[in-house]
């Protein structure tokens, strides 16, 4: 039975995978990923994880890896179309019997079709007679009519059912109306608005479409519950893969981005002119929207709020962004002043001073760097230009390095060999610790499941390769293209790689998702999982397009050599031998120049 993906793809929606799993396993949250003892086999220690973020799990013990499906299916024994058969029945879904279903995509124009209808309302309530206390909520803030409209604000009525209504009168179903997420579910089974007395923020994606909104309660309303009430993840949206305003910054930002931290900084940047600004939704900023903002800027500019919350904020961002290849600036607001406060008190000449003004991430860094330190003492001193030297060390361009050594030499008075020692001292461990992290990386997966992909020591190098390009097109499926015009299909060394990069081909020709359910009716369960581990491998980061390059001419000249009339042979024992021996005679090096 051929199953559409968009069958598929609503049965995993459906099915939410921790929902599912959590009924067989008691889950703990472990950063954005949840881990439990694996169903599968026996153990004492915690390695099977789920990650929420694609939908997919595997057992660091056992191997065992897939979606929803595949756990259901393993779980209750059953074969693939059984598994899918359970889900769609649990959820509601009736499967097609013969041809194309496209129910999901019916969903999601369903819900883009409540969204844009949700914000009418919203926008028609806020100019109407009952909408004046939100629309001088707005126009307090310095917004301009024009302003408003630009950004379809609205007003939610102080009401429980006043969009259900207005939704139900245009056609629209309850359960549609949860999905979207307008409306909510009580314990007792009554039917809500979520947005009530609230200042509505429409969220609009990159093509235009209205996917979400961001609902304030008004200042001084202790019964509002939260400042914010904003979407939840829906099929049309992820709150981590968009950014509010970037509908119209896209336009306007091919040298420079600014991200800002709220909502009202972006409107009022907009309206100063500062058309280049976005923000993240009601999260802390995320890889999508560090990948999303690369597409369409050389430049970033954070200008986040200057408090501790800030001030970290910033050191998160500065640390996704270092893989990305924009360059990063930072600006400081005077006074712990917020864009949208320091706008309106100083006006745009002023700002556009402030955004010259800009300084480098590193530049930030020193700064924030001497934060609670006492720089009149020597002790104060000496603890600040060690730190210096750590954030200096962290920086591969020998210009910077050399430009600030000297402003801090001529600043602290201290001699500017001490300081380039320091540098240099703290590079040293930072290149071992990279050596030994990326030995080990090329030597632990080498040991563990061999079984999954036996032809793996007919070249470790080249099958290190392989991985990285199948783990690079599961999380970027618009490379698949250009990677099949660079590596034909015949050319990858191992079968299981070769069958992995063929289906994702396949798949990506004919229109269809590509994503862990592609391999799930035609891999092994170990297979499956070894695909898990792939699609949740980060180790490109933000510089994906240049690793898959690099990775497919590595297997394209390991072809060669394995090809070629006297191939060396290169087994996984004697290049681990060889890089041992690399280790002990720096070690000795080492020992010997101390």
């Amino acid at each position: 039975m051929a199953i559409p993906h968009e069958v598929i793809e609503e049965i995993k929606y459906k099915n939410d995978i921790e929902t599912t799993i959590s009924q067989y396993v008691n889950l703990k949250r472990r950063g954005k990923n949840l881990v439990g003892l694996c169903p599968f086999h026996s153990e004492k220690t915690p390695s099977f994880t789920i990650y929420p973020e694609n939908g997919s799990f595997y057992c660091f013990g056992c191997g065992v890896g897939g979606d929803v499906i595949t756990f259901t299916g393993l779980i209750e024994n059953l074969d693939y179309v059984e598994s899918v058969k359970l889900l769609a029945e649990k959820s509601g879904i009736t499967l097609p019997q013969d041809g194309y279903d496209d129910s999901m995509q019916r969903l999601r124009n369903r819900i883009y079709d409540i969204n844009r209808e949700s914000a009418k309302f919203f926008h028609n309530y806020l100019m109407s007679e009952d909408g004046k206390w939100a629309l001088q909520y707005l126009t307090g803030r310095g917004l301009t009519l024009k302003t408003i409209k630009q950004f379809g604000l609205g007003a939610a009525p102080d009401s429980w059912d006043a969009l259900i209504k207005h939704l139900k009168d245009k056609g629209f179903t309850i359960n549609e109306m949860i999905t979207a997420n307008v409306i909510g579910k009580s314990q007792r089974g009554s039917y809500y608005d979520r947005f009530r007395k609230r200042v509505m923020f429409p969220i609009i994606n990159i093509r235009g479409n209205v996917v979400g909104f961001s609902g304030r309660a008004m200042p001084g309303d202790d019964k509002a519950g939260g400042k914010y009430v904003n979407t939840s993840d829906t099929p049309v949206y992820k709150k981590s893969e968009n950014l509010f305003g970037i509908n119209y910054a896209k336009n306007n930002c091919s040298e420079q981005i600014i991200l800002v931290e709220g909502n009202m900084d972006v409107i009022s940047l907009h309206q100063a002119g500062f058309t280049n600004a976005v923000a993240p939704l009601g999260t802390a900023f995320t890889p999508e929207q560090v990948n999303l903002i690369a597409r369409y800027t050389k430049e970033i500019v954070l200008m986040l709020d200057s408090d501790a919350a800030g001030q970290k904020a910033i050191a998160r961002a500065t640390q996704l962004l270092e893989k990305s290849g924009l360059n990063i600036r930072v600006v400081v607001i005077p006074n712990g002043k917020d864009p949208d406060e320091f706008i309106k008190n100083n006006g745009p000449d002023r700002f556009k001073a402030l955004l010259t003004g800009a300084v480098s991430d590193i530049e930030y860094k020193l700064l924030m760097a001497a934060d609670g330190l006492l720089l009149d003492t020597d002790d104060g001193r000496l603890k600040y230009l060690n730190k210096a030297a750590q954030i200096l060390s962290s920086t591969n361009d020998s210009m910077t390095r050399d430009i600030y050594i000297g402003r801090l030499c001529e600043k602290y008075s201290v001699s500017r060999t001490a300081l380039t020692e320091k540098v240099n001292e703290y590079r040293r461990q930072n290149k071992n610790k990279a050596e030994k992290k990326e030995i080990n990386d090329i030597l632990r997966p080498k040991y563990t499941k061999d079984d999954i992909n036996p032809e793996r020591r007919l070249s470790v190098k080249g099958v290190a390769a392989e991985e990285m390009v199948l783990s690079v097109l599961l999380q970027h499926p618009d490379f698949i293209a250009n990677a099949y015009e660079a590596l034909p299909i015949d050319k990858m060394i191992t079968d299981l790689n070769r069958r992995v990069y063929k289906c994702l081909i396949e798949s990506y020709e004919n229109g269809g998702a590509v994503d862990i359910s592609v391999f799930a009716q035609s891999f092994s369960v170990g297979e499956v999982g070894y695909l898990v581990t792939l699609q949740n491998n980060d180790k490109a980061g933000n510089n994906a397009k240049t690793v898959l390059n690099d990775c497919i001419k590595v297997i394209l000249e390991e072809y060669k050599r394995l090809n070629s009339s006297s191939p060396k042979e290169q087994t996984v024992e004697n290049w681990a031998s060889q890089l041992q021996e690399i280790i002990k005679n720096k070690q000795k090096g080492n020992g010997k120049n101390g």
